[in-house]
């Protein structure tokens, strides 16, 4: 039967099992066997990543061609205005190409929000936002592209939901298994 674990990955964490810099992997929180990432989430991103044992299902999640869409929570530096949220509601010009079309909304800091270590590092002079944005696609750090693009470099990024899946219920490094 096909089984997901859902897992609140910590920064710093790469999202594979093994790394010969030693640095930290899902094998230091996950020791099911036969499951694999569906996707990836950045060594410096926080938040929502899905393993699973099933190949078609992997493929369904982490194929871009699928669309399965994302909702991720930003912590940017400076506070976009409704023009920046509009460059990113119509997608942005990148190195490999314009991006679909986002959902960005500015919001307050999410209330299950929790600590980061280390934090992120503030600047007195310059005032951060979070932003939410609903993408349907999965390029390569494309959030970060998107908001360095709009003048808004990402200070903290977290996924909170892939398809119908989210954080909820899950401090970080904290899994839980689903049999779908």
């Amino acid at each position: 039967m096909p089984t997901i674990i859902l897992f609140n990955k910590p920064f710093r964490t790469l999202s594979q099992f093994t790394d010969e810099s030693q640095r930290t992997t899902l094998a230091d929180f996950i020791s099911e066997p036969g499951f694999y990432p569906a996707g990836r989430l950045d060594y410096d991103s926080e938040g929502l990543l899905i393993l699973t044992n099933d190949g078609k299902l992997q493929a369904k999640i982490a194929n871009p061609h699928h669309k399965m869409s994302k909702t991720y929570w930003v912590q940017v530096e400076g506070i976009p205005d409704e023009s920046t949220l509009q460059q990113l509601r119509k997608g942005i010009q990148l190195k490999d190409g314009v991006t679909l079309p986002a959902k960005a909304e500015i919001i307050s800091e999410p209330v299950m929000l929790w600590p980061r270590t280390p934090p992120i590092r503030e600047r007195k002079s310059i005032s951060t936002q979070w932003v939410q944005l609903n993408l349907a696609e999965g390029r390569n750090r494309q959030v970060r592209r998107m908001t360095a693009a709009v003048g808004h470099p990402t200070l903290r990024l977290i996924r909170y939901r892939i398809g119908s899946w989210t954080l909820d219920g899950l401090a970080p490094c904290e899994w839980r298994k689903i049999e779908i």
